[in-house]
């Protein structure tokens, strides 16, 4: 059971502004990726290298025992192509963090021995059946290394932890069902949607994109009828799915996905999120600049100052105070939110 201080500390930190207590921890360990997905820039930045080392991690772990962090999230670029990935899991470990790892799962294989060993769980990225999968990501054979990757690990571990994540967008939706049936063949044990991102600079993207560029990935105007039925026909083919909670996100949130692209077009508001990702989590990129969410502008970095004094500083306790998550235009806009009360268990 999670204790009465951490709570208080949870509490305290929603109050203030001031942290206290900081549960999750989202760090990118590389970069590049080695993917080229259509709805993402990241790999168009592989050129330009970045990646922590054993030193940031093991500089960290003061400010994260302080403020009793219990998961840090590996995402990237893609995390295991940081030769000290493992190392980095190893520190951690230190402190009795749990840590998952977001996957392109294209060497899921390779890594499996020391995933099972030092990785709690597993989130991959899966757009589609096999055939749409492999050309939204633009690498021969993406499905069948990630599957493949699945299988060695589930027989290393036939309990170890596997999920993935989809982003519905307009290349995919009509093939909604088939991911789901995908990520049941593969033997994945729960599967996300959310929609995508297609307004922010998050992604590595230095320039905004266009409305060309936008609508390459956006469902457009016309496809929203059938974006509809397509979920409708979801809500009651895979009932018992939702139910049993394979599907991670309610029909609810299945139907706001639906929602936010159709504000694109006037035709509804934006769907309400409640979001608290700022006062109980922190992103820490490959170069070490810290932001407060995926989206939002740096703190800090950590090549400068520790997570603590970054966290706590009077620009960082200035922006939470006056970030209103309701009305923000950022937020209102954002695809990938969090929202952990201060007595949720990790």
């Amino acid at each position: 059971m999670q204790n009465v201080l951490t709570t208080y500390k949870r509490y305290r930190t929603l109050q203030t502004h001031v942290i206290s207590a900081l549960p999750i921890v989202i760090l990118m360990p590389h970069s590049a990726c080695n993917c080229r997905c259509v709805m993402c820039d990241i790999w168009k930045g592989n050129h330009n290298l970045k990646q922590l080392t054993a030193n940031d991690i093991t500089g960290l772990l003061s400010a994260l025992k302080k403020f009793g962090t219990q998961q840090v999230l590996m995402s990237g670029g893609e995390a295991l192509l940081n030769p000290n990935f493992f190392q980095f899991c190893k520190i951690l470990k230190q402190e009795k963090i749990k840590i998952s790892l977001l996957s392109t799962g294209l060497t899921l294989k390779k890594n499996a021995l020391q995933i099972v060993e030092w990785v709690d769980d597993v989130i991959v990225s899966l757009d589609g059946d096999e055939t749409m999968h492999n050309a939204i990501r633009n690498i021969p054979d993406a499905f069948g290394k990630m599957a493949e990757g699945v299988d060695v690990i589930k027989v290393i571990n036939p309990d170890f932890k596997i999920t993935c994540r989809t982003v519905i967008h307009q290349q995919n939706f009509r093939v909604w069902s088939q991911i789901i049936d995908s990520a049941k063949e593969i033997g994945l044990d729960q599967i996300s949607f959310l929609p995508a991102d297609v307004s922010s600079h998050a992604f590595n993207r230095e320039v905004l994109w266009d409305k060309s560029r936008q609508h390459e990935i956006l469902p457009g105007e016309k496809d929203l009828p059938e974006l509809k039925s397509v979920i409708d026909i979801l809500l009651t083919t895979y009932q018992k799915d939702f139910a049993s909670n394979y599907i991670a996100e309610s029909p609810e949130k299945i139907n706001k996905i639906y929602q936010y692209y159709a504000s694109f077009y006037g035709l509804n508001e934006l769907p309400y999120k409640k979001c608290n990702a700022p006062w109980v989590s922190a992103v820490i990129e490959a170069d070490g600049t810290v932001r407060p969410c995926f989206f939002h502008e740096a703190y800090g970095n950590i090549k400068n100052d520790p997570l603590d004094e970054i966290m706590n500083s009077a620009n960082a306790i200035t922006f939470r105070k006056q970030l209103n998550t309701d009305r923000n235009e950022t937020c209102k806009k954002c695809v990938c939110y969090l929202n952990l009360s201060p007595q949720t268990k990790l």
